[in-house]
């Protein structure tokens, strides 16, 4: 399969003008990767409560771009999502993802986003396939 990043991916794209634009920092050492999301009335689902399925994406993104960033291609084939509290608009949520476990071809990785009181909001874990370079 050929992936390829032509930077509008919706989640991270700098070149997407609808897109989030998430920026991620990578703990190397630690494997754990983070990322800062401000949401606006645009993420909105109930009045002032940040749609449930912008949350579950970012989680998304952050565990695979987890991988990616640690030199593993691999791609989501199955992740859950719990959502705990709700994420209010206008606060800033920090999103954190880690391997929990590495077999031949599949990825373990657990993802979680609090609001910036530390509140824990959601928590995803996933299965990522581990893609064959071309």
């Amino acid at each position: 399969m050929k992936l390829e990043d032509d930077h509008h991916c919706f989640a991270c794209g700098k070149l997407n003008d609808s897109g989030l634009k998430l920026q991620f920092n990578l703990d190397e050492k630690r494997q754990v990767i983070t990322t800062e999301f401000n949401p606006t009335k645009t993420h909105q689902g109930f009045k002032d409560i940040v749609h449930g399925g912008i949350i579950g994406l970012i989680l998304d993104e952050c565990m695979v771009n987890l991988a990616w960033q640690l030199g593993i291609r691999a791609v989501s084939a199955e992740y859950t999502v719990k959502l705990l509290n709700p994420a209010m608009i206008g606060k800033r949520l920090i999103f954190s993802a880690h391997i929990v476990s590495e077999r031949k071809r599949i990825l373990a990785i657990e993802a979680q986003c609090a609001n910036e009181e530390g509140v824990k909001i959601a928590f995803s874990s996933s299965k990522c396939v581990k893609v064959p370079k071309p």
